[in-house]
């Protein structure tokens, strides 16, 4: 196994990622959003994810969020905190993740504790300079229970990585609707983007032209060698920005925690889709 840093990071964020993600799309936690009055997927969504930034308006979540359309998140915000306050959404999101956790790996216990064990010293004290989202969340307190903590880790390992993204993507002079187009001529169905985060046909069509103005796109819409190269350089960025926290593992360090989150990983991910809007692949395991 290459384990690098950077290599590492990319190693793992495909194993915790389906941890954090429960927190979205398993059943428990969206009947938490929805008891709550929050109806509909991206009510509580927005209210979940958004939330430790405090009751911002759409302004700051287009910017940390990156890939949603500006008319989609103006539909949530500010309206979501008349429902749930952000306190309120805070424990919403951590009794749906947790409920949702406790089915996907009962009688996995002991394995969810050593992740725990293993994962929180990793995302503990995160530098949050440039990654708002990391920033928020690092900002609250670890939860006493594993599978809380164990959550709580991976929701800060995620932001921290995803802000660094973000960064990567907009060095690479992309917006939010161009990385979606250009991911679209490469590897994920358009149908899997687009209706998902609230593009409009005739902005993603601008954004196709734009694209192809700039020689990463061809006139028939697929990805050029440019393109590729460019999101090639995004992605080894997103890497080398995440690698911090992997840093002081050794070689046998990584293959142990691969060996430990890849079952819970597995496990996670039965409450996802393949394809999905997150690009994240489906688990071995």
């Amino acid at each position: 196994m290459n384990t690098s840093a950077a290599t590492t990071a990319r190693t793992m964020w495909a194993l915790y990622e389906p941890i954090h993600a429960v927190a979205y799309f398993a059943p428990e936690a969206r009947a938490a959003y929805e008891d709550a009055g929050l109806r509909g997927f991206w009510r509580g969504y927005f209210a979940g994810r958004a939330a430790p930034l405090g009751p911002v308006g759409p302004e700051p979540v287009v910017a940390a969020f990156f890939s949603f359309a500006p008319a989609m998140v103006a539909r949530a915000l500010p309206d979501i905190w008349s429902l749930a306050a952000p306190e309120r959404a805070l424990e919403l999101r951590r009794a749906g993740a947790a409920a949702a956790l406790a089915r996907l790996l009962a009688g996995h216990e002991r394995e969810v504790e050593r992740a725990a064990e293993a994962l929180v010293p990793r995302a503990a004290g995160l530098d949050g300079s440039g990654r708002p989202l990391a920033a928020a969340n690092g900002a609250l307190d670890f939860p006493d229970k594993p599978v809380e903590r164990l959550w709580h880790a991976t929701t800060l390992l995620r932001e921290h990585r995803g802000d660094g993204h973000v960064a990567a993507l907009v060095a690479a002079g992309l917006d939010g609707c161009e990385a979606l187009v250009l991911r679209s001529a490469m590897d994920l169905p358009r149908t899997e983007l687009q209706p998902h985060r609230g593009w409009t046909d005739q902005e993603w069509e601008a954004a196709t032209r734009r694209l192809t103005d700039r020689g990463l796109l061809a006139p028939d819409g697929a990805a050029t060698e440019a393109a590729h190269e460019l999101l090639r350089t995004a992605e080894t960025a997103t890497d080398r920005a995440a690698e911090r926290p992997w840093r002081p593992l050794g070689p046998e360090e990584v293959t142990a925690l691969v060996r430990l989150l890849t079952p819970l990983a597995a496990a996670c991910a039965t409450a996802l889709r393949f394809p999905n809007p997150i690009g994240l692949p489906k688990p071995t395991g």
